[in-house]
């Protein structure tokens, strides 16, 4: 039994392995919940797009000397807007106009990223590394995280009659565009948070995957949004382990731990088309229902 319980602490006695703990349990209270609207809003590639986006944000605060996590705010939001602005184009595809943008703020990133002046730490925020964390990173993504969450639970109401209903949603005082809107912007604001631990080339995994699971494997809207925090956390969790264990990176682990768990799900077709069948209402969706 002490061999057990060894194995099970020792990867979190010290202050690196407990901090990137309490990252990954932060992270997996907002990314869950979140990825589930995200997925549900078919956002998946604006979720990868936003993140890819905001590589010219980190260069360039690498290169004038400013935080880098100011320059990754300013990066998100900027592309938050330009796909937010592009998925409303009539005239061409919104997957085509979407890709249009990320690529040109990708490309534009990575030719500054050629500038001998930027730091080696930019690789870190590209592919993330959550042992890395100190207490002030800690301090801020529990206060971002908790900004998220907030907004989730204020907007629950708005983000199910639109995503349920759309037709009828501003008849019941929710606004398709302006609900797309904030679920794009509380997007960006947790990719910034989610950047330290698995950059932003791998954040779309806690993001996308957990919450695929979840709605794959989830009963309905309330028990998914739980669930996919729940998943998101054990496969962090075993992703540290992972890195542990096996000298692996920490972020990619979390990340192959991630995917691995909704794998697992696919054999499970009828349970999956019953997690994915929306409620037959808005009002069955918050709750109202059987």
């Amino acid at each position: 039994m002490d061999a057990v319980a060894n194995a099970l602490l020792d990867p979190f006695r010290d202050g690196i392995g407990q901090r990137a703990l309490l990252e990954v349990l932060i992270l997996s209270a907002v990314c869950g919940p979140l990825g589930v609207w995200i997925v549900l809003y078919r956002q998946s590639y604006a979720a990868e797009s936003i993140s890819h986006a905001a590589l010219p944000g980190l260069v360039l605060a690498s290169v004038t000397a400013i935080p880098l996590g100011v320059g990754a705010a300013a990066g998100l939001a900027v592309a938050s807007i330009c796909v937010a602005a592009a998925t409303r184009i009539r005239s061409i595809s919104a997957d085509v106009a979407v890709a249009v943008t990320v690529t040109a703020l990708f490309g534009l990133g990575t030719l500054l990223a050629l500038s001998p002046s930027v730091p080696p730490r930019l690789g870190e925020l590209l592919f993330g590394d959550p042992l890395s964390v100190s207490g002030s990173d800690l301090a801020a993504s529990a206060a971002l995280a908790a900004l998220v969450v907030i907004a989730l639970a204020i907007l629950h109401r708005p983000l199910t009659l639109v995503g349920f209903d759309p037709q009828t949603a501003p008849s019941l005082g929710a606004r398709p565009a302006g609900v797309e809107t904030a679920l794009l912007l509380l997007l960006a604001l947790t990719i910034l948070v989610a950047i330290q631990a698995l950059g932003n080339l791998l954040v779309v995994a806690i993001l996308i995957s957990p919450a695929a699971t979840a709605l794959r494997a989830g009963r309905g809207l309330r028990s998914a949004l739980a669930l996919s925090a729940g998943i998101a956390a054990a496969c962090g969790i075993a992703g540290l382990y992972a890195s542990y264990y096996l000298d692996t990176a920490a972020g990619a682990s979390i990340a192959l731990a991630m995917v691995v768990a909704f794998a697992l799900t696919l054999p499970f077709e009828r349970t999956a088309s019953t997690a994915r069948r929306p409620p037959r209402s808005p009002v069955e969706a918050l709750g109202g229902g059987r």
